[in-house]
């Protein structure tokens, strides 16, 4: 202990505290007796807590000591069976796909904002600049993604296979479906009534004809047939339930046959192809889906399990009306590509395209920019799509009209998520916002490619499928540990031997 008295006081102190009998030489002073009184119980109390410190820390040190070990020890024999039961059950049966995908999350690049530039490694010593084009739908931009050469050898290839018409004319016969469904001309008709106003639209007929008979009605074209069938009786560009019951269930169809449809009317013109980008296809198609993958940054195995690489030309006068990739999907809707692993009942398919790589195989001399009609805008009102005779999903005639057009530049992609996140890694609702289209081809031809990346927004019934298109013969039986062992390194690595060819579904 310090103290500041004076160093002849400090003398006198010890000596005083060093023995007894030196006690009486000092005369009685209550300073000094007090000064002492002090100095000894300070000095005392801290002897005294220091000791009580150390034993209470002590006996604390001990307390946990013994509750550890004895809880160790009676934890132990539990936790040995417990492991020893694990092993068991891991030895009967080899962990499910199911159980490796839910640590999987699905990679969603930021857009940031429109005009943003970021860059990407996809080929190595080579860095690409990426733009985002828009928000919604999140859409970007890369220049120079395939080389000049990578862009010959695709339409060649595509050559080489043969292209096909990817939209067959008319066919007769469409009305046998509403016969199998046995539906009422009122029950149509409310179908059609997509407003439930009373009254059939021209947009709500149009809509109608293009899903159903797959040709593009014009306003125009749709007020020939009306005169021709004299179904409009008071000629005021609607239908009522009265009007629309003295039209027989294909009458428009057999009108439109009967007069002729030329390509231009179809909802597509074009002719297209698929390659095969697995195991042992050309180096150049296995190049393109390995640079998709890390641009994208999706697991390898949901690329693999996806479409083939479509490739599409369209001559001049080609053109491909605005359309979505992917449809919504609901309860009663099923994705083509995990039709396997969904509910046979499931009356209806769709494709579910989460994301579309579209490559620009050459540059176009007219026309032939992808359009996006509605990107970026305040609001979507598919109702709204039609006003006042202007179709903005007419790729024909109101390309103008659209809110975005990327021009075709030979070696550039474009690419965009057709659906939105669900907030948890997964995908969510479609982005009705996605809506796109091929405008007419002016002068020249154009080559693009199209690159789908499949995945089910039901995150079980993707699950499923991955499981089933991995799963080995039963016969076989069970794996061993080390094969189980590399299906957890690897993740998602699955067998793509099994993938159907027909997966795909044209929308």
């Amino acid at each position: 202990m310090t103290d500041d008295r004076e160093p002849a006081h400090d003398e006198d102190t010890t000596t005083a505290s060093g023995s007894a009998a030196s006690l009486p030489l000092r005369p009685p002073c209550e300073r000094l007796a007090g000064h002492k009184s002090s100095v000894c119980s300070r000095s005392y109390f801290v002897v005294v807590m220091v000791f009580f410190h150390v034993y209470i820390i002590n006996v604390i040190a001990l307390l946990f000591y013994v509750h550890y070990s004895s809880g160790q020890e009676d934890a132990s024999p539990r936790r040995d069976a417990v492991s020893d039961n694990q092993q068991r059950a891991e030895t009967r049966r080899p962990p499910s796909k199911a159980e490796i995908l839910r640590d999987v999350s699905l990679k969603r690049i930021e857009g940031i904002r429109v005009g943003h530039v970021q860059t990407v490694t996809l080929v190595p010593g080579k860095v690409h600049e990426m733009r985002t084009l828009s928000l919604k739908p999140l859409l970007f931009e890369i220049p120079g993604f395939l080389s000049e050469d990578e862009c010959r050898v695709v339409m060649q290839l595509a050559q080489l296979k043969g292209l096909m018409e990817s939209q067959l004319m008319v066919q007769e016969g469409q009305e046998e479906l509403a016969k199998e469904l046995n539906l009422s001309p009122e029950e149509i008709f409310n179908l059609l009534d997509i407003n439930q106003d009373g009254q059939l639209q021209l947009h709500e007929i149009l809509t109608h004809s293009r899903v159903r008979d797959g040709i593009w009605l014009t306003p125009e074209n749709l007020r020939e047939i009306y005169a021709g069938l004299k179904a409009d009786k008071d000629n005021n560009g609607l239908l009522s339930l009265d009007e629309f019951r003295l039209l027989s269930n294909d009458a428009f169809q057999r009108f439109l046959l009967q007069r002729g449809v030329k390509r231009s009317q179809l909802v597509r013109n074009s002719r297209h192809t698929w390659l095969y980008q697995g195991k042992g296809a050309h180096q150049v198609l296995q190049d393109i889906k390995t640079r998709v993958t890390r641009l994208t940054r999706l697991p390898p195995t949901l690329v693999d399990l996806s479409e083939p690489l479509q490739v599409v030309r369209y001559e001049q006068g080609g053109h491909y009306h605005a359309h979505h990739d992917s449809g919504p999907v609901y309860p009663e809707t099923a994705c083509t590509h995990t039709r396997l692993a969904a509910n046979t009942s499931t009356p209806f398919e769709t494709s579910c395209r989460y994301i579309t790589v579209l490559f620009y195989l050459n540059s176009v001399e007219g026309g032939g920019e992808t359009a996006f009609p509605v990107a970026d805008n305040r609001t979507y009102d598919e109702v709204c799509l039609i006003q006042n005779d202007v179709d903005l999903l007419d790729t024909r005639r109101n390309c103008d009209k659209s809110n975005l057009r990327v021009k075709p530049t030979k070696g550039t992609a474009v690419f965009w998520y057709n659906y939105l996140s669900d907030g948890r890694g997964w995908v969510g609702e479609q982005d009705e916002y996605a809506l796109h289209g091929g405008c007419v081809v002016t002068h020249g031809t154009k080559w693009v490619a199209n690159k789908w990346i499949n995945i089910d927004p039901d995150y079980a019934r993707q699950a499923r499928y991955q499981q089933l298109v991995s799963r080995q013969p039963e016969e076989e039986g069970e794996e061993d540990e080390e094969e189980i062992e590399d299906e957890e390194d690897e993740s998602l690595t699955l067998n793509t031997d099994m993938q159907s060819s027909d997966i795909h579904q044209d929308l």
